[in-house]
């Protein structure tokens, strides 16, 4: 089946999906953006130049992390600004692995053998016939199910139990107690409603209209924050590459040429469209694989009468890929699936039904849309899908050679007036607004090398042609004004807004006050909110680990759990926002519902517990290698190239 399809069934049992999780975490390590503090601390005196770490005598080197990076990193798109976060990710991983190995060696513990087969026989059961090893079919399997070669994931899977090992080791003797459950339970269960106000600065600064005399002082008392910095414009000669686009010819023999450059990527392999409806049977028992057979029998017997295929899938299938989609698997090639399934995709007349066809995964019922048999596409066929890049290409070649051109012209003489440059070259001519030095320079873009360009000329001066997403550009200083102290003319826009903001703060805070005084002595919530010209919203019930629409986490009232109905708390802060609040109800958990929870309640718990026993000896594994020596950081080499991309 489609890789898919393939890994979708992975759930026999509980232990062996953490086996394949842990593994994977290995292969792809996880890319959560949590760091271990107190990680990259150690010596660099016995690091060799070319190393990052080394631990007890085995170095972690540059070639090494950036193989584990690029494997681990593998058709993922990341961030450039979270590219150096992932790196250290990558680099805690190798360095705690290596530690794990380290700290190993010296109590003894390993991986035998035969504990690895037997996890590999249970991973990879379509490996073995009985006690039989299909030696030939193994690293098929290997590769279908992790992507990876045999040596790399048995690598893998020796650091996961390894991993496992001292995971055990660590956590043995781990408890919850009765306690901790009722505390848990309270906190999910113990619920509350509230009649709750709001009062939000950003909603009262409009309704603040301070004086011309109130914004003078404020200025004057704060004239230093209005700053105006310096602020350029230009004139500009630009090379439109859409007008280029327009005016630019394609014949027929420049896209039959590319076509025959690019010829391969016009073959068809033999392909088939397929739509499917599978019925699982994996992890099922004999008895339940019969029923299941039956059902799918059933569903295609309606096929089979004209029932809609695609409402079939939607009714009946399995596959979550595919299921909302009627079943449709799109164009498959040979190969690409197990060898059941591509029998009947290739066999099957196109627009018949297959019968049910048995494979790993269960009973699927396929229906071949279409068929094409492996062939190149005419020029004809392609013509008019390969216009659009024969003409990108052949404008940005004729842009490119006018670029340099513009530049030869400039190199002779960086002085010459710009509508010169601009009739000779037939370029467009225009003119900027002052800018400043993070303003967008309509309508060129807000490219870093414009505004570094612009900053850096002088009066009169022709620059070098830049890039932009427009075109290629040619910039001349039209004015400058350098940055100076904003009278109170220039920057009154700018007072106002701050005069309102902090103005407003104070409004909020003021009317959250007033209306929890009149609450609290007594007077009616609703009366004295509306009194103040404020709306009380009503909540749901949540609990301690809930959240309150416009307010946030319930930690802001807290206080409410500890209240009698109808009593009004504190004034809140949440942000810049006021939170004043009536309890409306309080719902108290119905002990009979922690009989129905325990069992997940400790379940979560214990893995909590777990995780942050296990957390907190990975640090100490850390620091405690690092202060006996067996660890070193070439802090120098690892900054390097965690920075270097």
């Amino acid at each position: 089946m489609l890789k898919s399809i393939q890994q979708r069934d992975l759930d026999r049992n509980r232990w062996v999906k953490i086996s394949m999780a842990v593994i994977l975490g290995i292969i792809v390590f996880s890319m959560v953006i949590t760091l271990i503090p107190g990680l990259m601390n150690g010596s660099t005196d016995q690091a060799s130049p070319d190393s990052i770490a080394k631990i007890g005598g085995q170095s972690i080197t540059i070639v090494d992390f950036q193989q584990q990076f690029e494997q681990a990193t593998r058709n993922q798109a990341i961030p450039p600004m979270l590219r150096g976060v992932y790196q250290k990710q990558v680099l805690d991983q190798m360095i705690f692995q290596r530690a794990l190995e380290f700290e190993a060696d010296r109590l003894g513990m390993q991986v035998t053998p035969e504990e690895q087969t037997q996890r590999i026989k249970q991973l990879l059961p379509e490996a073995w016939s009985g006690s039989t090893w299909l030696r030939d079919r193994y690293p098929t399997e290997v590769q279908t199910k992790f992507g990876i070669p045999v040596e790399q994931f048995e690598s893998a899977l020796r650091d996961a139990m390894l991993d496992e090992k001292f995971r055990d080791m660590v956590t043995d003797g781990i408890a919850v107690t009765p306690q901790d459950v009722a505390q848990e339970f309270l906190w999910r269960n113990d619920k509350i409603k509230l009649d709750y106000v709001v009062i939000k600065p950003a909603d009262l600064a409009s309704s603040i209209h301070p004086s011309d005399s109130d914004l003078a002082a404020y200025y004057s008392k704060n004239s230093t924050r209005y700053q105006v910095p310096e602020r350029r414009s230009v004139r500009y000669a630009l090379l439109d590459l859409s007008k280029l686009r327009a005016a630019t010819q394609l014949s027929d023999d420049a896209l039959r040429a590319y076509y025959n450059q690019h010829i391969d990527e016009h073959k068809v392999e033999n392909r088939a469209h397929v739509e499917h409806i599978l019925f699982k049977t994996i992890g099922k028992t004999d008895a339940e694989t019969a029923e299941i057979r039956q059902k799918a029998e059933d569903v295609l017997k309606q096929a089979k009468k004209g029932a809609n295929f695609e409402d079939l899938a939607k009714k009946y299938s399995e596959d979550d890929a595919t299921k909302p989609k009627g079943g449709d698997l799109g164009w498959i090639v040979s190969g690409q699936t197990v060898p059941e399934f591509q029998q009947a995709a290739f066999t099957v007349p196109k627009g018949q039904i297959s019968d049910l066809v048995k494979t790993q995964y269960g009973f699927h019922i396929i229906k071949v849309i279409d068929r094409e048999t492996a062939h190149t596409r005419t020029f004809d066929e392609v013509k008019d899908s390969i216009r659009q890049p024969v003409l990108d290409q052949k404008v940005a070649a004729e842009a490119a050679n006018i670029s340099n051109q513009m530049a030869a012209a400039i190199r002779q003489s960086d002085r010459q007036p710009i509508d010169d440059i601009a009739k000779k070259f037939n370029l467009e001519v225009g003119e900027t607004s002052a800018v400043g030095l993070a303003d967008p320079i309509l309508p060129l873009g807000n490219s870093p090398e414009l505004h570094q360009v612009l900053f850096g000329l002088h009066p009169g001066e022709l620059s070098q042609p830049i890039q932009t997403d427009s075109g290629f550009v040619i910039l001349t200083l039209k004015e400058d004004q350098p940055a100076h102290q904003g009278t109170f003319a220039e920057a009154r826009d700018r007072v106002l807004a701050d005069y309102q903001k902090e103005k407003s703060v104070e409004l909020a805070s003021s009317r959250a006050k007033e209306l929890a005084k009149q609450a609290q002595s007594g007077g009616d919530f609703a009366k004295a909110a509306r009194s103040l010209g404020l709306t009380v919203k009503n909540s749901d019930a949540f609990a301690r680990g809930g959240s309150l629409p416009d307010v946030g986490n319930a930690k802001v009232v807290m206080a409410a759990f500890k209240m009698d109905a109808g009593q009004v708390g504190p004034p809140a802060q949440a942000g810049e926002n006021w939170v004043v609040y009536r309890l409306a109800a309080h719902q108290f958990p119905d002990p009979g519902d922690l009989v129905k929870q325990r069992d997940d309640i400790n379940q979560q718990l214990l893995q909590e517990k777990q995780d942050a026993a296990f957390d907190a000896f990975h640090t100490q594994l850390i620091d405690r290698l690092t202060k006996e020596g067996k660890l070193f950081i070439n802090r120098e080499v690892m900054n390097r190239v965690t920075n270097a991309t």
